[in-house]
């Protein structure tokens, strides 16, 4: 069988390399014989996943004023309302190796949090009319971003893999029966454990991930995570190890979190991992901390899944379905507005200092169901081709 996945826009992205790294390991483990190829945005970021069968490119094409397409697309899209042409020029990288491929994977967890997504509408479209299995992989959507176009584009999917029960049961809800519940695949994915820097304490360093996309959302929260580091730095003895997970330029959390560790590393209890890393060597880092503070979902799946305390500063339907899914209810999980509030986010701090042992403890139950969970993916995907 050989599997495409799509919908990827580089491994700069931690998470969507966690994704890819974990999701090809996983089907190759269960499924005799599979070949896993990804369609990639940037595939030269991709070449650290080894496991692949083959990266293409992916990425989008321009389609060049006053070319015979250009023509043809503004003849269609002006006479009759029609952006396929355009659209499948542009997506020409991903549409071109659909027929030799016996199913379509679109693995952008998040992809259809973003309003309406043409592009991929078509690409959908035409995985179809190629009579190709399309699978819509470990998806979170929040009942906010759902529209009657988007809805008629998911009812064209053979399989939609929900990684947590809200987006499930909105699925459910809307009507959608080729809706199953799995887990994030990252919850699998393994770890490398690299020397630790100058400065860590061992069982005695909180991690902290900050994002330029919550930032930018709610610019006051700035402060707000300044005055938390402040509170850890003044009541307790822990080091902080400043944690990004997102590289991409114009979106890099290294360039946010750089700006608090100039700020306070003349104290000597805070420390900055570097940018180069890849998803498992970050993943060594977080599964040997004691507790972690998170806005990049994947960088708190590594800390969940190794039974770290985690506090999420959450912006998506995926942040609190997962700690739903976790603790049976949304737990240390704050929305956009409320990372803004300094208050709050020293008292879920204190709360999870207070409550440690318990929220191991409750993880150490959890995760091995959730991995379960990640692996049913795998099986449905089986069921799907058989």
């Amino acid at each position: 069988m050989k599997i495409m996945m799509f919908a990827h826009g580089g491994s700069l992205n931690r998470g969507c390399e966690a994704i890819v790294r974990a999701s090809t390991s996983i089907i190759k483990e269960k499924i005799d014989g599979a070949q896993v190829y990804l369609a990639s945005d940037r595939p030269e970021t991709d070449r650290i996943i080894s496991r692949l069968d083959g990266i293409f490119d992916g990425s989008s094409r321009e389609i060049q004023r006053y070319s015979y397409d250009w023509f043809v697309a503004a003849f269609k899209n002006k006479l009759f309302r029609d952006e396929s042409y355009a659209l499948g020029k542009i997506h020409e990288n991903i549409v071109k190796h659909i027929d030799s491929m016996d199913v379509c994977l679109s693995i952008g967890g998040d992809n259809y949090c973003y309003g309406e997504q043409p592009g991929w509408y078509e690409i959908n479209r035409r995985v179809k009319a190629s009579g190709k299995k399309l699978v819509l992989w470990g998806c979170s959507i929040g009942e906010e971003d759902m529209s009657p176009r988007k809805l008629e584009d998911l009812k064209l999917f053979d399989l939609i893999l929900a990684r947590e029960t809200l987006t499930y049961h909105m699925l459910k809800r809307k009507g959608l029966t080729n809706v199953q519940l799995c887990a994030d695949s990252a919850f699998t994915m393994e770890k490398e454990e690299l020397e630790l820097p100058e400065g860590w304490q061992e069982e005695n360093t909180i991690g902290v991930n900050f994002s330029p996309l919550v930032w930018k959302r709610n610019p006051e929260s700035q402060q707000a995570v300044k005055e938390l580091i402040n509170h850890i730095l003044r009541t307790t003895d822990m080091t902080i190890a400043l944690t990004p997970h997102v590289i991409e330029s114009g979106n890099d959390d290294y360039e946010v979190l750089q700006r608090y560790y100039e700020e306070y590393k003349q104290t000597g209890r805070v420390i900055l991992l570097p940018n180069h890393l890849n998803a498992i060597q970050y993943k060594g880092y977080i599964a040997r901390m004691r507790f972690f503070i998170g806005a990049r979902t994947h960088a708190t799946i590594a800390a969940y899944s190794n039974f770290v305390p985690t506090m999420v500063l959450g912006y998506s339907v995926k942040s609190k379905g997962i700690s739903k899914d976790l603790f049976g209810r949304e737990k240390l999980v704050l929305n956009i507005q409320e990372i803004s509030d300094s208050k709050k986010l020293v008292a879920r701090f204190d709360e999870m200092v207070k409550e440690e042992d318990g929220i191991r403890k409750r993880l150490q139950t959890a995760i091995p169901h959730i991995k379960e969970m990640s692996y049913k993916a795998v099986e449905y995907l089986d069921k799907l081709v058989q």
